[in-house]
């Protein structure tokens, strides 16, 4: 209906048999429906505020769990000597759950026993890591388990190999396959014979040493009736021919059931002696049934688990990684970023450093200005300028250049300390992204030093790692104090980074 056409109902003609538009309708009427319908529905704002349509289930039904951690190892990656995983947190309905303490009963559902976690590198899966037990180290959780490499991916074969792999198995099949008896007459080369044929002729099954063949019997291979070993002659005798001999009346059997010339042969002898009435208790090493119960002497096992050597405290070579584990397969996410401009990684470098020999007080003062020399009659040549000294260097440093979302720009990572004893050396980390002009914008700068670790926890990037689901990466960090630890998570997103989440409860240090 057009704009300023008059207001028409609809009915029903049951003469013309179909909808005819009628005007007959009157305002009144149309005002009076159209005030019952704004009160109806006014009247049913509450139920609909309540009720919003289709119910769909959700909550903790459908709810997909995704759990974060840390496998930290010494030794090899793969065979390392001492292991543990240390749960970070838990995706419960889209909400970050402490993975320490959820649904522990008594261990932590992060650590329940056959869990499987995916050890990720970088973004990429580099094996998976099977929890068997659970105990506590200094008051927290942690999984022990066995470090298992990823599974072979078997590779598509190509066209060719497929055929190849076709022709293989026929020719290896047991089934029988008809073919055509070849004649005396044929041609032996693929030629046309007289049969039509045009295969090669098989040897004849002469030219076959190891096939068996029927002789017929020489007349000279007679036997005499009275000896029991063969007459032979002829020179076609074969001497390792197993013959038939007629028994002899001498080799019947005797009564006490065994011939007199095997001394090994074993005789059954009735016992004279009466049976001790003693009981006797033989082991089975050979038992077939695996389940039956054995008494060992020993330690404890575990309900016959591996017993797997805890990792304690922290030494110097510990090595971390993370660790995910999701209902969900979902492909590998690399985080590593493309510069378009290799030189812009290096430049980026050295103005972290740059900051970070500032905020850990490396950075020299500036030499003093020097009075301008008088001015006298005679010239000198000026001295040339000292060069200035090489730039202190950065203990531990890690630099790090992420991209967190597909699409995204750089986001560097840097940390380093000075040297010195434990409780007077400086750490500093330094999270940063360029900006428009080329230039290097910190988001995040943590120093702190060795003395005040309980106050302000020193800083270590773990890995990136996707925390949400949503294809985009966090940064994980362990807030390491001198006495405790925590792990946090940060997400960088529009020049901001903001803290997501901390494990452990109250935050390490928090004023």
């Amino acid at each position: 209906m057009l704009i300023g056409e008059p207001l028409a109902a609809i009915r029903f003609d049951y003469s013309r048999g179909g909808l005819e538009m009628s005007s007959v309708r009157k305002a009144g009427m149309l005002i009076g429906r159209t005030a019952l319908a704004a009160a109806g529905l006014l009247a049913a704002l509450p139920g609909w505020a309540q009720y919003p349509g289709q119910v769909t289930k959700g909550g903790k039904e459908n709810a997909e769990l995704r759990s974060i951690g840390v496998l930290e190892w010494t030794g090899e990656a793969g065979n390392p000597k001492a292991s543990r995983l240390v749960p970070v947190t838990v995706l419960d309905g889209g909400k970050l759950q402490d993975g320490g303490i959820y649904l522990a009963r008594p261990e932590p559902l992060s650590l329940a026993g056959d869990v499987e976690y995916e050890l990720q590198q970088d973004g990429k899966a580099v094996g998976l890591f099977d929890i068997q037990k659970a105990g506590q180290e200094q008051g927290s959780w942690v999984g022990y388990g066995s470090w298992k490499p990823l599974p072979a991916v078997r590779s598509r074969p190509s066209p060719q190999q497929l055929a190849h792999t076709r022709i293989d198995e026929d020719l290896q099949s047991d089934q029988p396959v008809l073919r055509r008896k070849h004649h005396s007459d044929d041609t032996p080369a693929g030629g046309t014979g007289s049969g039509g044929s045009s295969q090669p002729a098989e040897p004849s099954p002469a030219t076959d040493p190891d096939r068996p063949t029927l002789h017929k019997k020489d007349s000279g291979d007679s036997t005499s009736a009275g000896s029991s070993s063969p007459v032979t002659s002829g020179s076609g005798a074969d001497s390792d021919r197993p013959t038939l001999h007629k028994k002899d009346s001498s080799e019947s059997s005797s009564s006490a059931g065994a011939p007199a010339d095997d001394p090994d042969r074993p005789v059954l002898k009735k016992n004279k002696n009466k049976p001790e009435d003693i009981g006797h208790v033989d082991s089975l090493p050979e038992a077939t049934d695996p389940d039956r119960p054995r008494l060992k002497r020993g330690k404890f096992s575990g309900n016959d688990l591996p017993l797997v050597p805890s990792l304690m405290g922290l030494p110097a070579e510990l090595q971390q990684a993370v660790a995910v584990s999701d209902a969900r397969s979902r492909p590998d996410h690399p985080w590593d970023y493309a510069w378009a401009n290799p030189g812009d990684e290096a430049k980026m470098k050295v103005a972290l450093e740059d900051i970070a020999r500032d905020a850990l007080g490396l950075t020299p003062p500036p030499p003093a200005a020097t009075p301008a020399p008088k001015r006298t009659t005679t010239r000198r040549t000026a001295k040339p300028a000292p060069p200035p000294p090489p730039p202190a260097p950065l203990e531990g440093e890690q630099f790090r250049v992420f991209e967190l979302a597909y699409g995204s720009g750089a986001t560097l990572v840097l940390s380093a300390h000075t040297d010195g004893p434990a409780g007077k050396q400086k750490f500093v980390t330094l999270v940063a992204q360029p900006d428009l002009y080329g230039n290097v914008l910190v988001l995040l700068k943590n120093v702190t030093d060795g003395a005040h670790l309980d106050e302000e926890p020193r800083m270590r990037l773990v890995d990136a790692v996707d925390a949400l689901a949503d294809n985009r990466g966090e940064l994980l960090f362990e807030l390491r104090g001198a006495t405790q630890r925590q792990f946090a998570l940060y997400r960088v997103l529009r020049g901001q980074a903001e803290k997501l989440f901390v494990s452990g409860g109250g935050e390490l240090g928090a004023q």
